[in-house]
């Protein structure tokens, strides 16, 4: 009779390699001696064996009576690296945790995890999304088995206020093959999503609507062969109620209570992850108390711009639950509107949502849909008390079918739609400081913020979101490399730089200088500073990025964005750069005679600058001496003895005396101002005195001499203009003429 710890075992292997053979072995051994046996019988090497139990690889550390059926038979497959002979051959899938552990290993842990989850929630349409750090230790002794009591710890939970649809049902089980790829417009596409849970549990659940949902991917829990398993709760109801312990960790959480169980139905979403205790086939990273506060203090780091380009979730909060039951709120986000413009950012979505149909439906554009809205992102601190408030403005955009032929090409391809965000921050985190900070650095998104970093880094004042193709393990967005030139994601990326990234950001300036002339208030802290510094400066930007600028600058140059002294905002073409410096005493005068003749004058920062340069190489016209003195002749000076010695002062800085003539800036001593002249007679000559010939010498001449209270460096501008006598613009300096 065969005792307790023996079973048989039925291997059956490919023809030509070991022959099918049936071995008896005890239930205490495991593949690895299964294999030795078979080694030892056909010489066939163990580091060549490969067995099989239906479509899944056996490691070799599984114990064999973990995975005999009732009959005690079990029937698997002898596969070598190398097959000698005729028989089965083709390419195989690796199995489920092996597929999971790649996954893992590509994408890295940490507050990315977080943002998949809510990226899930955006997808299905949800408004909040709460993190739950639960302490619950729950009972153990009405279990699916005794394995499962180690799953009855701490857990992480994630919950939505949506609910799924039996696509979402079917789609989280289909992990190589992602159910959104077909619509564009499903934000998760993009990452491993969900799966990177596994970096925390080995056992994701899901409740939502009726139905609770256990995923198992070492196939050990629920039966051989069996990755998870699903209950409805009015169908399953008895066996729900018999399980108690089982289902406990679902009751009394996120408003979820018995009497829905009863009725069947919980009106939301939300996934629990049991902590990793001890190391499995799947990972040996175990998770704790003190790992899951580091992975939401990760997710903090850049948590007021999580919001920051998502349609629906406006609300995310992390919770921890003690093992007592008491629960605080550890930190929240929120995204609002001002009470005035309440309707602004709920009338933008809907204008996208149309653009984004349409060109989903092929319908002809050549524009570029943009729409802008204010929004603001509060953060509520409760470690700290504290509560920040930040305030952005933000344009989205949407290109049309047309705007570029090979983009639409790449979308058709690719399952893509040209999506562009900017946002520009209006005030510092602390709310002390009104306006965009001078030293912003903007990043990019991928509607979620991508992981920190320099890959994230665009050298932009703003922060660019963008429905960009990305690295497998979502990380950073592709561009054309060497290893990649051909790679239509890359290239897509680049078309959507140039196409659609610099109207959407010229729509934003324009928006804001808009909303300056128009909503003054403290919801809206714009400046002409501020809106200068959401100006690219050349010099900083990436290089993936300098495709912007070209495009950006002649877009925004074909409107009024210059502004004046003369409080105006101008064009390019009217305007007069000045460079003078403010501490000099005639720069303002200078400034101020040329705004009362007519002239546009701009001063400008050097980012705006060398936008102008580089889109219009040597077009700027500046203020110059040469140039002030050819308005000085069309223009005589209204204001007194001050702004004209103030102006004489400017129009002589360049030293260029032979263009003075005619200019009525030479000051006189009797308190007149006469035109510059190359007249010789005795009447129309000006003196200058020195200490040899001092003015009391001549008296009665005072309309013939300089002034001579001038200030130093003036008077030797003119003395040195007077010795230049082939000019005859002065004459009697020193004893010349004395």
């Amino acid at each position: 009779m065969e005792t307790k710890d023996k079973r048989w075992l039925r291997v059956t292997v490919l023809p030509g390699c070991a022959g099918c053979r049936t071995v008896a072995v005890a239930a205490s051994w495991t593949v690895r001696d299964v294999k030795e046996r078979i080694c030892a019988e056909t010489g066939f090497p163990v580091s060549e064996q490969r067995l099989w139990l239906g479509d899944r690889e056996l490691s070799d550390w599984i114990r064999i009576g973990n995975l005999t059926s009732k009959d005690r038979h079990l029937f698997v497959n002898l596969q070598s690296k190398g097959l000698k002979g005729g028989g089965r051959f083709g390419q195989t899938t690796p199995p489920l945790v092996d597929f999971l552990k790649d996954i893992l290993r590509r994408y890295p842990e940490g507050g990315q995890i977080l943002k998949e989850l809510i990226q899930n929630a955006e997808d299905a349409g949800a408004t909040e999304v709460k993190f739950l750090y639960d302490e619950t230790q729950y009972g153990t002794e009405t279990l699916w088995s005794k394995d499962m009591a180690q799953y009855q710890g701490s857990a992480l939970y994630v919950y939505n206020n949506a609910v799924f649809t039996p696509e979402d049902w079917h789609g989280i089980q289909e992990i190589a093959r992602s159910r959104k790829k077909d619509d564009p417009l499903k934000v998760g596409r993009f990452g491993i999503g969900f799966n990177s849970v596994y970096h925390i549990t080995d056992v994701p659940c899901i409740f939502s609507g009726d139905q609770i949902g256990m995923l198992d991917p070492h196939q050990t829990l629920f039966g051989p062969h069996e990755s998870g398993q699903c209950w409805n709760l009015k169908d399953d109801s008895k066996e729900i109620s018999e399980l108690s312990d089982q289902f406990a960790p679902f009751i009394g959480i996120f408003g979820s209570t018995k009497e829905m169980f009863v009725n069947g139905n919980f009106p939301g979403t939300f996934f629990r992850f049991p902590l990793r205790l001890q190391p499995s086939q799947l990972s040996s990273n175990l998770y704790n108390k003190q790992k899951v506060l580091e992975l939401f203090e990760s997710f903090r780091a850049d948590a007021d711009t999580v919001l920051l380009f998502l349609k629906s979730v406006q609300d995310v909060s992390l919770h921890v639950r003690e093992a007592d039951g008491t629960e605080k709120l550890m930190f929240r986000v929120t995204a609002s509107e001002s009470t005035a413009l309440k309707q602004e950012r709920l009338n933008s979505v809907k204008i996208l949502g149309t653009a984004i149909s349409n060109y989903c439906k092929k319908i002809p554009s050549d524009s570029v849909t943009c729409v802008t809205y204010h929004i603001n992102i509060v953060l509520e601190d409760e470690s700290t008390k504290d509560t920040q408030k930040t305030s952005w403005l933000v344009c989205n955009s949407v290109g049309g079918r047309g705007v570029s032929s090979a983009l639409d090409s790449l979308a058709d391809e690719l399952k893509f739609v040209p999506i562009i965000g900017i946002a520009m921050p209006l005030s510092s985190r602390d709310d002390e400081e009104k306006g965009a900070t001078s030293d912003f650095s903007g990043k990019a998104f991928c509607f979620l913020p991508l992981p920190p970093g320099e890959e994230s880094k665009t050298g932009l004042p703003v922060h660019i979101s963008g429905f960009f193709g990305l690295t497998d393990n979502r990380r950073s967005i592709k561009w054309r490399e060497l290893d990649q030139w051909r790679d239509p994601a890359a290239l897509w990326n680049e078309f959507l730089v140039v196409n659609v990234v610099p109207k959407a950001y010229a729509t934003l300036i324009l928006d804001s200088i808009k909303r300056l002339e128009t909503e003054r208030s403290s919801d809206f802290p714009f400046s002409v500073d501020v809106i200068y510094r959401l100006w690219p400066d050349v010099n900083k930007v990436r290089v993936h990025w300098q495709r912007v600028l070209e495009p950006l600058f002649n877009e925004l140059f074909q409107n009024a964005v210059l502004y004046s002294i003369s409080n105006h905002w101008v064009q390019l073409e009217q305007a007069y750069f000045s460079e003078l410096d403010d501490s000099l005493e005639y720069t303002e005068t200078v400034l101020n005679y040329l705004q009362s003749s007519g002239k546009q004058i701009v001063k400008v920062p050097a980012n705006l600058a060398a936008a102008v340069e580089l889109a219009a190489p040597g077009a700027a016209r500046k203020v110059t001496p040469a140039w002030v003195r050819q308005v000085l002749r069309k223009s005589a000076p209204e204001g007194g003895a001050r702004e004209r010695l103030h102006l004489l002062e400017f129009v002589l800085s360049d030293e260029a005396y032979s263009e003075l003539l005619g200019l009525e800036l030479l000051p006189l001593q009797n308190g007149h101002f006469v035109p510059f002249s190359s007249s010789v007679s005795d009447q129309d000559v000006v003196y200058i005195t020195s200490e040899d010939y001092p003015r009391s010498l001549f008296p009665g001449l005072e309309g013939r001499f300089i002034l001579d209270n001038l200030k130093p460096h003036l008077l030797a501008a003119l003395k040195e203009a007077a010795q230049t006598r082939a000019q005859q613009l002065l004459w009697g300096y020193s004893d010349e003429r004395i």
